[in-house]
This record gives C-alpha cells, structure tokens and sequence, in this order.
C-alpha cells in the first residue's frame, strides 16, 4: 500500500502530512505476478499469484480508497470464472482499477496448460495422455487455435465458403459407416436459406445407420438445415490433416496432427476449459460500479455454440448470455486498451441493466460468436413476442411508449476499437450486436471479417444509438440478404401481413411505429462495403433512423416497411437505393445523395418516390430513368468530379452538379480506429473502380404500349426474382422463385387463390426458381389438379390448382406425323400481323398443314412481332395450339405471350387485351416439328373471345423468331 505526500516536505509539516494521505488521498496498491504467493501481502515486493487472491485483499479497501491492481506480465490460468459483485465496488471519487503493468502483457486465460509426452501415433499423427477428467473444448498450440479432426477439411482460403469447407455429404450414412464411435461430435449447417447457421451434437447412430443429433436451436427463423452446407467435426476418423486433433475422453488421449516446422518438445500446448473468464454480477438496486480493466490480453476461453438458445424477440437470433467478459448490473465500468484473443464465445457481453459501460481501445479478434453485445431483458418490452412468425393483435397491444422496467443497456459507448474476424464457430454474430438497449455509441471502430452483419440492431427497442466514424466492410462473408450494417424494427406494431394489418393501423395510430422505436437512431460519418448483400441494410420494419455522410462502397441501401427514415447526404459508389415494401405515408425520405444505379423498388405502395429528390446522379441518362419512376423531379445528373476515386475520397470537386442539390462534402480520411497501435493493424476495404450503371428503365404499371419481356401465367403477371428483389419476399436467393406482380380478379389465378406478390416455388413435384423453371414444371403436369407453394408475408403456403390451364407438347419428325394436327379443329379466322411478316403469307397459319420452311416469320432482330386473329364474332376458346418447324436447327421452340379480348376492333394495343398465358418450350426437348397446345381442363374453355392476339419473342439470342407452320384456335 502506498500513499503520496504531495508537495510538503519538513518536520513541520510531518503530523500534516499524514492527515491529509490519511483523509482524503490515500490510495491502495496492490500487486500480482506469476512468481507470487498468494499467502503474500500483495506488495511490490511480495506479490500474490492469483487474480481470486487480489480481488480478496482489494474487497477490505474498495469503495473506501482507491484501489488499483498491478498484474505483471505472465499467463494467469484461472482455476474458476474471476467474479466480482457489489462489494467489489469502488465509488466516483475511489474506483477500482485492475491494470496489466504493461499492456499486453499480463494474459488471463481460461485453459490449462497441458504436460504433455507426445509418442508417434501413426501417419504424421501424434497422441498424449492428458489428466482424467479433463473436457477439452479448443487446443491452442503455440498461441494459435487448432482444429477438431473435421470433415471436410478447413480450407483457409475459403473466407466466403461456408464453414470454410462444406459438403453434403458430411455425416451421409456412408460416410458416417468409416466412424467407429461419433457420439459427441458435431454438425454445423447452414439455415436453408443462409440467414445464419445451426449446431447439433451428434448421440449417436441408429440402427439403420443413420446418424443421431441434437440441437438447431440456434436461430430464431426456424428451418431446416441447408442440403449442402454442411461440416462435422470432432470425430477421430477425420484426423488426417496438419493442424488437426481429437481428445478420446475415455482413453485419456489427446491425438494431434502437427504442422510442419512444430517442435512437440518444446511448443506450447493449452487446452480451454471455462466459457467465463471474469464476470461482475449486479443489479439495478445494487449496482457493480466503478471498477475498469486495462491493458489485458483475454484467451482461452470456451466455445458455448450448444447453449445458444434463447430468442431474441422476433429477430432471427437466438442468444447465448455469455462472453469472456460478461456484465450484469453494472453502472461506470470500463475495459480499455485490452485484447481478446480468439475467445470461443462472445468476447464481451452486457446483459440487462447496465449503465455507462466503456470498450474503448481494445482489439477483439478470431471470435467464435460475437464480438460485442449489448443485450436486455425482455420483461422489459411491452407486447414481447418470440419466434419470427408470431404477431400481436394490433387492437389489444399496450399503447405505452417505452419499456416497463430499467433491465437493459442503456448510455454504453464502444469507441476506437479494432473488431476483426467475427464467427469463426457461430454464423449469427455480430462485431457489435445490440438488443433491448436503449443509446448504445459505436464510434471509431474497423469492423471487417465477419460471416454475418459488422453491425446489428435486433429491433427498434428502445433506439437512441449513434454509430459515426466507423469503417465496416468484408462482411456477410459466409451468410446472406444482410447487411454491413443490419436492423430490423419487428416490434409491437410490426405484422408479417403488414399491408393488411400494421399500415391501416398505423394510418389510425401514427405514433405506433414509435412506440418502441422511441428514440432517432443516427448513423453518419462512416464507411460501409458489403459485396455479398447491402452497405446499409434497415431491414424490416426498422423505424426512426438517420442516415447521413456515409460513404457507401458497394451494396447500396435498403429501406424495408418502416416509418421515418431520414437518409441524406451520402456517397453511393457502383450502388443504389433499394426501397422494399413500403407502407403507405412511410414519411421516408432519400435525398441529396450522390448515386450511382437504379432504384430497385420492390412491392412498393403508391406514394413511395414523394420524397426521394434532390439527388444527384452520375449521368443525365441514370437521372432520366430514376425520375421515370416518378421521384427526383428536382435532381440532377452529370459527372459528379470526384476528387480522387482511385483512392477512396468521393468529395466532390467545386464546379460538380452534386452541389447545386444541396450536397456537402464530408471528410474521407477519418473513419475507422484511431489508437496508433490499432490502426497500424487495421485493415481497410478495397476501394472498387468505378462501375457504368446498368440502366433499365422503369416499368409503371398502366404504361398503355407493348412491354417486351412481359410473362404471363394463369391470366396473371409474372416475374421472376433478379438480383436482391429476393429478400423483399423472405426467400433465399438459391430458392429464388417468380412473383406474380399483377392478378387480374377474373383470372384462374385469382380464383385458385392467388395474390398479387405471391412468389411460387413449386408446381407440382418441381422446384420452380425462375419463369423457365415455372414454365418447364407446368408442362410436365400431367393430372387434373395438382399442388403449388407459394410464399406470402414471408410464410410458405400450398394452394390446390383442379382448374389450371393446360399444356401439352408434341414433337415429330415428319410433316405428317402430328397427331394434334389431325384431331385439332379451328374457328375460321381472319389473321394479320404486325410488322409485316416474311417469306410465306400469314394465310398458311391455317391451312391445315406444316411445311419445312419458315412460315411467316418476323425478321430477325424484332424485339415482339404480332399475329391478330379476329373470330368474327365472340365465341368460345377451348384451345390455342401453335405448330413449328425446327428450321436452321434452331427455330422449333415457342415463345409467346397469348392475350385475348372482346373489345371493339383492337387492334395491336396490348393494353385493350387481357393476358393469357406464355408458352415457353425454349427449356424443352425440340423435335423436327413442334406442337404446343394451351387449353382449360376437362373440357372448360379458355374464355369467351373474339380477338386472340399472339405475340411471338425472340427464340434465339441473335433476336431469332420460331418458324411457325400452323395455329388453330379450337373452338
């Protein structure tokens, strides 16, 4: 123990002196080093050995003096979880410090170091007893974490490969047939549709060979595991590259396959054994306060993937309330300028009430879950549900702004630290996850290397947080439909069928969205680069945000349902605006951001461009199809002049365009870790060249003119899902599907029960990604009636279709041959055909015949040609069948859009025309000759028509039309 006198000096000033260290500056010190005892006093020069036996001499004096802890450097191997309550509490004027001499010096760590007499096992493999007893969950060798013995291999290129080695096979029966004893190993897959991962133990096998396990309780949106994406470690049959290893608990023995250059002898081996290293348990009435971490490294510390149970509200986590560090009931503790060092777990979590926690300056890296969390109690919310697909009854919620008690997070700031390397084990991590808290500060930070979101926010409970001058990229890595940044406002308020239930609500109720959402979240000053889903991703719901001076690299930003997002003043490089299912009166705004693509709406309500203006863009023509969407009447565009694109500063220069709409440059040299001895580790992102946009221009609905690439199924629109359109319907991009984007309430479709923004992904047997795909599956129905899945508000459904159209196909090799030509009869008709057609008259359609020729065929390049048949009068359509010779070897298949009508003299305005169908046999087998035939089941007409209107597409990709032979519209 130590005590200052100041400035006093002299005898005369001696019993002074002492009264004053006495009363008011005394200050305790205490010392801990690996060469102590913990039967010592704790001194300089008689240090105890143990944190547990520090924490007991500084208990007598804290609160009272000020109390700080020395730890030398050194492994401290703790023999239990270090854990500090109230009576381990300093006070504002007397707080304790436990600080590492030198930074980086002092190692806490949760494992064992390991006596080991290594004896050659067999093909590079070594094996050596270990202590009775002993669980062994991670092996570090030298510092480094090794692997369980696994299958397939680690592959460490493979940063975006799931699991970084995957196969479908992982734990197949035969595969499993080469394991003598797989209980205890485990499975990691991927969610079916990558929206995170699951873990199972494996028990066993059963009798017919199949592998046993449990778990999956992982993610909090439910499914099955991913048919590809699949791994299994911890099985000593799959001991068989450097780096690998396996602990057979029941014969003591630890196997390890060292790498090339590794002495046995002498290297250093550790093995984990606690999940915890320190923890500091208060509550809201008696709080653990002032007491700060400085200067340690954290290591070894366990895996805890199979106790990742517990939901987080609707969100798709499940959670483990655990870290290296955990906090509970807290108020002004700090750790700073520390290292966690591949911990197997969460590196630090903040659970419930807690109060103005500081992570400042540290470097976390190599984490097994997340990085850090900042999560609260759910008796805390109001209205709480559980599991993505529960929903509140929007007339019985509690209209009380805010949560019920204290129990949460709230004013903690994370600043200036290096997170890297995010989810080595789990695949629902986060460099910093927030939950249930309420003014979280993220500022300063490189985040990078992540299987999921650099940043996440569960929901709207209770906003507030400020992330600004981060740099977060290289995210989303193994995962997918996610962002660098990732939300979502899944609230009170929030449905799955929100156009139905939350927006009518909502209208009647405005301060709904704000009930939990209470506070602005801000973020600003960053930079974001996602490459695998979006920069910036408000995800649904996700209300009450700001978005400003962000330099945005590569995914764009989406805006999904929500109310009250404000984004402005950003820099979207080679990416767009991406609003998703907007409610009616969102009151969100997109506005003096400079832009580099097209707006990518999906599902949006009418109104959705009202505040989407004075952007700039980098070309007039990129401005031209934005404000055909009806938004930016009063943007511009042109060369923005970005200062110097090559290395990363999009400022623009003073004669650029952006400026007149009201952009303000912001600086580009200031994101990121800032601590000299982070940042010279730190990584930044790629900076990408400058992409031309692909322009494609907006398709409005009610656009009275011919739309070329149109489809049509069932009388219903269709269109297959591009790009990130997917996540807008809560499918996968591998599952994708085709979104029927208009139904007509007289078509078979509407009657069959399907909506306007139903996305179908099987017919029948068939999995159905794409049009093709839809149209390949239907041909292949063969019955009556037969079942679809579709997906509608996120949710999967099937709907019995007894009174489909149908189509059948015919090749055949010989003028004659056609069965269809034989039976097939026709309403007389008159045809023309728009442009005019080539080589034979469009008066061969119906002469009862095919020829090997090409008919009259549309000249190549013509994007729709149009054949019009008039029936005279209005009469029954049973059947539309079209004939094709397979001239050039290329020219047999069928590709049309089929519409009808009973209109005064149409002419070829497709907008006077009910659609139909399409026909597409471009996927099909192709004969000589081809015979496609449209026509109702059981014998019930197509409709009651006088014009039929069918409009050939190109079958080749040189713009060549189908050399149709015959076309009979039966009666």
């Amino acid at each position: 123990m130590t005590c200052q006198r100041g400035l006093f000096s002299g005898s005369l000033f001696l019993w002074f002196s002492i009264f004053v260290c006495t009363n008011v500056c005394f200050a305790t010190d205490l010392y801990v080093a690996t060469s102590g005892k913990d039967s010592s006093p704790g001194t300089r020069d008689q240090p105890v050995a143990t944190l547990a036996a520090a924490q007991m001499l500084a208990r007598a004096m804290a609160g009272k003096d000020t109390v700080t802890i020395h730890v030398g450097d050194g492994t401290y191997f703790l023999r239990e979880t270090l854990k500090l309550s109230v009576e381990d509490s300093g006070s504002a004027a007397k707080p304790v410090a436990w600080r590492a001499e030198n930074e980086g010096g002092a190692i806490i760590s949760g494992g064992v170091l390991l006596e080991t007499d290594w004896q050659p096992f067999r093909d590079g493999i070594f094996k050596t007893t270990v202590p009775s007893g002993l669980e062994i969950d991670q092996v570090f060798v030298a510092g480094k974490r090794q692997h369980m013995a696994r299958y397939p291999d680690f592959d460490p290129a493979g940063t975006t490969r799931a699991w970084q080695g995957f196969s479908a096979d992982a734990f197949s029966v035969e595969r499993a047939s080469k394991w003598k004893d797989p209980e205890g190993a485990f499975i990691h897959a991927m969610h079916k549709s990558r929206w995170g991962g699951y873990h199972y133990r494996i028990t066993g096998k059963n009798a017919d060979g199949t592998v046993a396990y449990e778990g999956g309780w992982q993610n909090n949106r439910g499914s099955t595991m991913h048919k590809d994406y699949r791994m299994v470690e911890n099985v000593f049959e799959e001991l068989d590259v450097p780096g690998e290893w396996y602990h057979d608990a029941k014969t003591e023995t630890l196997y390890y396959y060292p790498a090339d250059g590794v002495d046995l002898k002498t290297v250093e081996v550790v093995v984990v054994r606690l999940e915890h290293l320190i923890e500091l348990n208060g509550s809201e009435k008696a709080p653990v306060k002032h007491i700060s971490f400085d200067g340690f490294v954290f290591r070894h510390a366990a895996r805890t993937f199979m106790k990742t149970k517990e939901p987080l509200l609707r969100s798709d986590w499940t959670i483990y309330r655990g870290g290296s560090v955990k906090l509970t009931g807290c108020e002004d503790v700090a750790i700073a300028d520390c290292e966690f060092d591949q911990p197997g777990g969460n590196a630090i979590f903040v659970s419930n009430y807690n109060r103005n926690v500081v992570v400042r300056g540290c470097h976390i890296h190599g984490t097994g879950a997340s990085g850090i969390c900042f999560v609260g109690d759910p008796g805390a919310v109001r209205n709480p549900l559980f599991g993505y697909g529960r929903s509140n009854d929007l007339g019985k919620i509690d209209l009380t702004p805010g949560p019920k008690t204290n129990n949460y997070p709230a004013d903690c700031i994370v600043e200036d630290c290096l997170i890297n390397g995010i989810g080595r084990v789990e695949r629902q991590p986060a460099g910093v996850q927030i939950s249930m808290a309420s003014r979280i500060t993220i500022r300063d930070c490189s985040i990078y290397d992540c299987a999921r979101a650099g940043i996440n926010v569960s929901e709207g409970t209770w906003g507030g947080h400020l992330i600004e001058g981060c740099d977060v990229f290289d995210t989303v890595l193994e995962t997918h439909d996610h962002g660098s940044f990732n939300s979502w406002g899944r609230d009170r308020y929030w449905r799955r069928d929100h156009m139905e239930t939350s927006d009518p609500a909502v209208a009647a109720n405005p301060k709904l969205p704000f009930l939990d959402a209470q506070e602005t979240t801000v973020i600003r000053n960053s930079r974001w680069r996602c490459d695998h889903g979006w920069d910036i991703d408000l995800d649904d719901g996700s209300s009450n945000y700001e978005i400003y001076n962000n330099l945005m690299l590569a995914g764009g930003l989406k805006f999904r349902e929500g109310f009250g997002r404000r984004a402005y003043n950003n820099v979207l490089v080679n990416g767009c605006f991406h609003p998703h299912v907007w409610f009616n009166n969102s009151d969100s705004s997109f506005e003096r951001n400079v832009v580099m693509g097209v707006h990518r709406n999906v599902r949006c309500a009418s109104g959705w461009q009202d505040l989407i203006d004075n952007n700039a863009y980098v070309s007039n023509e990129l401005l031209k199809v934005n404000q055909s969407f009806g938004s930016d009447g009063a943007s511009t565009g042109g060369d923005p002049k970005f200062i110097d694109p090559a290395a990363g500063d999009f400022r623009v220069q003073q004669d650029s365009p952006a400026l007149k709409v009201g952009f303000v440059n912001f600086p580009m040299d200031r994101f990121g870790v800032k601590k000299p001895s982070l940042r010279a580790k730190a990584k930044t992102p790629i900076i990408p060249e400058l992409e031309t946009p692909e322009l494609k221009v907006a398709d409005r609905s009610g656009v009275k003119k011919p739309i070329q690439g149109q489809q049509y199924w069932l009388g219903a629109t269709i269109h297959s899902l591009t790009g990130q359109e997917f996540s807008a319907f809560g499918v996968s991009k591998e599952e994708a599907g085709v979104q029927f984007t208009r139904v007509p309430r007289n078509s078979a479709a509407a009657q069959a029960g399907i909506r306007k923004d139903d996305v179908i992904q099987r017919v029948g047997n068939s999995k159905v990604r794409n049009a093709k795909e839809l149209f390949v599956a239907w041909h292949a129905v063969r019955s009556n009636a037969f079942e679809v899945i579709l997906v509608r508000n996120q949710k999967q459904l099937t709907v019995t279709l007894d009174k489909a159209d149908a189509v059948l196909v015919e090749l055949f090799e010989a003028p004659e041959g056609s069965e269809f030509l034989k039976l097939a009869k026709s309403i007389d008709f008159k045809v023309t055909a728009n442009p005019r057609t080539r080589n034979q008259p469009v008066a061969v359609l119906s002469d009862g015949s095919v020829a090997e020729d090409y008919g009259p065929i549309f000249g190549n390049g013509t994007a729709a040609g149009y054949y019009l048949f008039d029936l005279g009068s209005r009469k029954d359509v049973q059947a539309v069948s079209l004939w094709t010779f397979n001239k050039e070897q290329k020219r047999g298949a069928v590709k049309v859009n089929i519409y009808a009508t009973s209109d005064r003299d149409p002419k070829f305005e497709i907008s006077k025309f009910t659609p139909i169908s399409t026909l597409d046999t471009s996927n099909l087998d192709i004969g000589t000759f081809n015979a496609v035939s449209l026509r109702k089941r059981e014998g019930t007409p197509l409709g009651h028509f006088r014009w039929i209107l069918i409009e050939s597409l190109p079958v080749t990709d040189k713009g060549e039309h189908a050399a149709f032979q015959e076309i009979r519209i039966e009666p």
